[in-house]
């Protein structure tokens, strides 16, 4: 039989008889029966101040309780805390904009943009399956496509009644219309597989293009929305101006490019890495591709490459795809290259903002250029093999791998270090070859007695109908067709550099001929020629793409060079299409519209308003001899006629100041 201590033989024998040992209750609590602990022999007694463990456990309960009282109720207490956030806000949202609502512009439109998410979560969690078993019956093929048809002839008749009503005042816009068309022709006539040609992705693509546009450049809400949205961008970019000045100084900041605009790449990549971060760049993205792909009928992962491309570059955008670039289709991967070369990153854009270039054309044209880019991608290779991805529910995009935000800006900032490097290096590299091109041209050109012979001068003739074709006039077509010749044979920054010195000598009020030379272009041009140059479609970019990509899928290297030089030109075209759309609906503000108004104002100061309006009032006066100049027009019977033509005179030269 096996040995038991003494405590086990009392506790048996206490089971055995049934009767209750109080001395063993006791020796279990570290008591001894006659009142004292173990650890009495140390000196320590129940009355000498230590309370025991039991009157220690109802001490705890009550913080016990509190603890899981508030665990039982944690979604009640964050639903009042969210609930009195709200109404602080609410509190905070209505005095501000009672108190100055111009000033609170931005914080309604921010509010605006918040609470049209909260719906779209809201309906689309509660009234999704209702609305998908409303549209069931839509699901009729007969009935799809009579209702296919009736869209498309309303479409087409609505295009045919508005081009007529439009152009009447302006014909000038129907050059623009026949340069979209000439454009769609050529690349039709290179097409890949002709029969195999997705009209309706074109088409609507296209289309989105062409309304998009019209809400943006046409209409005045739209117009004044994405002009306001510039501003405002330019005023957050001006906050670079914080850092950069710290560390290379005022004078650095303020007279050399480098420490002007490479900063904001820095800073621009730090704020779209916290975006990214946060979720706010996928979701983005996500809805944009959802939209396009069910009216295109573009597949998941072509889509989302395209429309990610809005705010990341040619190299960054198929990263959001890479687990699926193995399996992509040629058609697709075309796609993918095309998106890339036919918009600019966000990264980059800040920095053009920086040039001077007008900051809500360059937002356009990167959102225009989206819809497109599938469109005319599908027009010069269309889809001939089986995806795999053509389930509508899209590719899903994961949030970023920083832990939080502080090391999202900070891996931002350093990741576009290399990004602001190879800018710096191209433009030096760039400008430089330019230089030394010309002056091989230029000695070329003395030798049989062709003086001023440059690469600028070469493109301007061989360019100049193409770019006559988008809508630009006669006269600025040499100067348009250098800066689309230097951004497709060296690069865009260049181009964006000489069209900012163009646009800044405009807005001085220089003169615009001197000596025989165009010194700017018009406003008209300048939008033009801004929406031409907006993508990386250049010789350059064809090297960035394929290492981008091959890195990516090796084993597909053939394939993707294959490729690569028709979504190079396709993408161009793709600038070159939002130009021709450009030029169909820009119509003239400001002094353009109203000079009387303008002129009868003080003013002392040359600028481009002041030239418009003053070379308006020229054309419109005659001399009669020694008898006071005579005004026709909208100049005629107007009082201050004759003092706006002596302040004008003090500004300009002119025939009728004599």
């Amino acid at each position: 039989m096996e040995k038991t201590n003494g405590r086990e033989a009392i506790a048996l024998s206490t089971v055995e008889t049934g009767i209750a040992n109080p001395g063993l209750e006791l020796m279990e609590e570290g008591i001894n029966p006659e009142g004292t602990r173990k650890n009495e022999e140390q000196g320590h007694s129940i009355g000498d101040g230590l309370e025991p463990p039991t009157q220690q456990r109802r001490d705890i309960q009550p913080f016990t309780k509190a603890r899981s009282f508030c665990k039982t109720h944690a979604g009640l207490f964050k639903k009042i805390l969210l609930c009195l956030l709200c109404l602080a806000y609410a509190a905070y949202f209505l005095a501000a904009c009672i108190l100055d609502f111009h000033r609170a512009l931005a914080l309604f439109v921010l509010t605006c943009l918040a609470l049209l998410v909260l719906v779209h979560h809201f309906l689309k969690k509660f009234f999704a399956e209702k609305l998908t078993r409303c549209l069931k019956p839509l699901e009729n093929s007969r009935l799809k496509l009579w209702m296919k048809w009736v869209f498309a002839g309303v479409s087409l008749v609505g295009l045919i009644l508005w081009l007529a009503l439009d152009t009447a005042q302006r014909p000038e816009q129907l050059i623009s219309f026949a340069g979209i068309c000439m454009f769609i022709l050529i690349l039709f006539v290179f097409s890949k597989h002709h029969s195999a040609v997705s009209w309706r992705a074109v088409l609507w693509g296209l289309g989105l293009q062409f309304v998009f546009g019209i809400l943006v450049i046409r209409t005045d809400p739209g117009f004044n929305a994405f002009q306001w949205l510039g501003n405002q961008i330019q005023i957050f970019l001006n906050y670079t101006v914080a850092g950069s000045s710290f560390v290379f100084g005022d004078m650095l900041v303020k007279d050399i490019f480098a420490f002007q605009a490479l900063p904001i790449i820095l800073f621009f990549g730090c704020v779209m890495s916290i975006l990214y971060y946060l979720g706010l760049v996928q979701w983005v993205v996500q809805k944009v591709a959802w939209f396009l792909q069910i009216t295109m009928g573009t597949t998941a992962t072509e889509t989302l490459a395209v429309a990610g491309n809005i705010f990341v570059g040619m190299t960054e955008a198929p990263l959001l795809i890479r687990p699926y670039l193995a399996d992509m289709t040629l058609s697709e991967i075309h796609a993918v290259m095309t998106g890339g070369f036919a918009t600019i990153s966000g990264t980059v854009l800040g920095a053009f903002i920086s040039f001077g270039v007008d900051a809500s054309s360059l937002i356009s044209a990167s959102v225009m250029a989206s819809p497109s880019a599938l469109a005319l991608s599908k027009l010069v290779y269309p889809e001939v093999e089986e995806s795999k991805f053509k389930n509508k529910e899209g590719v899903k995009l994961p949030r970023g791998k920083e832990k939080n935000v502080l090391e999202a800006a900070s891996n931002g900032a350093t990741d576009a270090i290399g990004l602001a490097a190879n800018v710096a290096a191209n433009l030096i590299a760039f400008l430089a070859v330019l230089a030394f091109i010309n002056a091989a041209l230029s000695w070329l050109g003395e030798l049989v007695d062709i003086h001023g012979l440059t690469f600028q001068v070469i493109c301007s003739y061989i360019l100049r109908p193409m770019v006559f074709m988008m809508g630009v006039e006669w006269a600025d077509c040499p100067m348009v067709a250098e800066m689309v010749g230097i951004k497709f044979f060296t690069n865009e920054f260049v181009a964006y550099q000489q069209l900012s010195q163009y646009k800044n000598k405009r807005l001085s009020g220089v003169e615009e001929w001197i000596g025989g030379e165009k010194q700017w272009i018009s406003v008209r041009a300048e939008i033009i020629t801004t929406f031409s140059l907006c993508g990386f479609a250049n010789l350059s970019s064809i090297g960035i793409t394929l290492g981008g990509l091959t890195s990516m899928v090796p084993h597909r290297k053939s394939d993707l060079s294959k490729i690569v030089v028709s979504a190079l030109f396709t993408g161009a075209c793709v600038s070159l299409v939002s130009a021709c759309v450009a030029g169909i609906l820009y119509v003239p503000r400001g002094a353009e519209t109203d000079c009387v108004s303008f002129l009868n104002t003080s003013f002392t100061n040359r600028t481009y308003e002041t030239f418009v309006c003053c070379r308006e009032l020229f054309q419109s006066t005659s001399l009669n001899g020694t008898n006071p100049p005579s005004f026709s027009g909208l100049w005629e019977d107007k009082e201050f006629s004759a003092v706006a033509l002596v302040d004008c005179c003090e500004l300009y030269t002119n025939t009728v100041c004599a």
